[in-house]
């Protein structure tokens, strides 16, 4: 019951989840008292009919739109700051952001760097915006991310090759508008990718440090879903049902990580992320299993509950046999969305891991992880996901 009693903080925007949800794009906006709408997109979404809905809707409600989309698959801080120019120059009042983490994270970078007059890398750390953003409203593309429900923004610093966490209430969209239907255009190796993100966002927010009763509550809920639906919607990717229940999931997990943080795999995905510009969502498949078996006996009866949520039979099981079936689980799961390269397929060498154990170590993620790790601990785990 202590547990239950700890002073916890929750944070989350206003949100609406269901097929339709991103048409109210421009009743939102309406609501928040703007004229001039800054969306934030990247090149494969830009082209796309969801972005053309979402401009329509603005358009109806008496707001200009300006379009910007020069946006990486990593966002970069460069990137932030030539759309923190294009806002202004186009005297905007609010960004929409259409797409998946990367243009969402670019658009809350866009927001505070306008609103503070500072550059994107000065907000690095946790509470370290002064100043909110203009109004953002978020539609996600992809069930993966969970940046529209989130208080983390994940930027690059081209200068340093590392990702930089940017963790602030500030962060947290005014509104999220969450629309499985937008995730039918997602390709089976982009549901897989983001899937994997999701189902790492809900297990590391169950065992982390900073867990509580309402985070455990969505974890718990988020695995379940992405791990019964995740196989069967890459098989049936017009099924908007299964859809619907990883998009669900995504947005649990992404509540519960927003508030219980994360953990080891996290960290060791951002560093790897930052120095080769890795796909995010495979780092975290990649390196999950791996963190698992590290942080097993000190999260024992978490990690129990995870294995449940996979239909996995614990009683009278051991330790080492439950956690060597959760690990199976994951891997089998991954291979059936088909994730089955390793970091040595990704171009990963052995002289890079003493440098991005470092880093990873640098990141914010690795302060909730249910164990301390060191130095040596990181760079064995990158050394067996090779």
């Amino acid at each position: 019951m202590k547990e239950v009693l700890d002073m916890r903080k929750f944070v989350a925007p206003e949100l609406v989840f269901g097929v339709g949800s991103s048409k109210l794009a421009g009743q939102y906006a309406e609501n928040f008292g703007v004229s001039r709408a800054l969306i934030v997109t990247d090149p494969g979404i830009v082209i796309c009919s969801w972005v053309t809905a979402v401009k329509k809707s603005l358009e109806d409600s008496g707001i200009e739109t300006y379009i910007f989309s020069n946006v990486s698959e990593n966002p970069r801080d460069v990137e932030v700051m030539e759309g923190a120019k294009f806002y202004l120059e186009n005297n905007c009042d609010c960004i929409i952001a259409v797409g998946g983490g990367s243009p969402m994270d670019c658009a809350k970078g866009i927001g505070i760097v306008t609103t503070n007059n500072s550059h994107i890398l000065n907000f690095e750390g946790v509470d370290m915006v002064e100043v909110p953003g203009p109004p953002l409203i978020c539609i996600p593309s992809t069930a993966g991310s969970s940046a529209d429900v989130s208080q983390f923004a994940i930027i690059t610093d081209t200068e340093r090759d590392v990702k930089i966490s940017i963790v602030s209430k500030a962060m947290v969209p005014d509104a999220a508008l969450i629309d499985p239907e937008l995730t039918t255009t997602m390709n089976a190796q982009l549901t897989a990718s983001t899937g994997m993100d999701a189902l790492t966002h809900a297990i590391e927010a169950y065992v982390s440090n900073a867990n509580s009763a309402l985070t455990d509550l969505l974890s718990l809920d988020a695995i379940g879903l992405v791990a019964g639906s995740l196989a069967e919607v890459i098989r049936e990717p017009d099924n908007l049902e299964l859809r619907g229940r990883v998009m669900l999931g995504s947005m649990e997990a992404g509540l519960a990580f927003s508030n219980a943080i994360l953990g080891a795999v996290h960290a060791m995905a951002h560093s790897l992320g930052g120095l080769l510009d890795l796909p995010h969502g495979e780092c975290n498949a990649i390196l999950l299993p791996f963190v698992i078996r590290v942080n097993f006996h000190s999260a024992v009866k978490r990690y129990f509950k995870v294995a449940e949520k996979f239909g996995i039979d614990t009683a009278g099981k051991s330790e080492d046999q439950v956690c060597e079936e959760l690990v199976q689980a994951i891997t089998a799961l991954g291979r059936a969305a088909g994730i089955t390269k390793s970091l040595r397929d990704f171009g990963l060498t052995r002289e890079d891991i003493p440098q991005l154990a470092k880093l990873a170590l640098q990141d914010a993620c690795m302060v909730t992880n249910p164990v301390e790790l060191s130095q040596e601990d990181v760079e064995k785990i990158y050394e067996a996901a090779l």
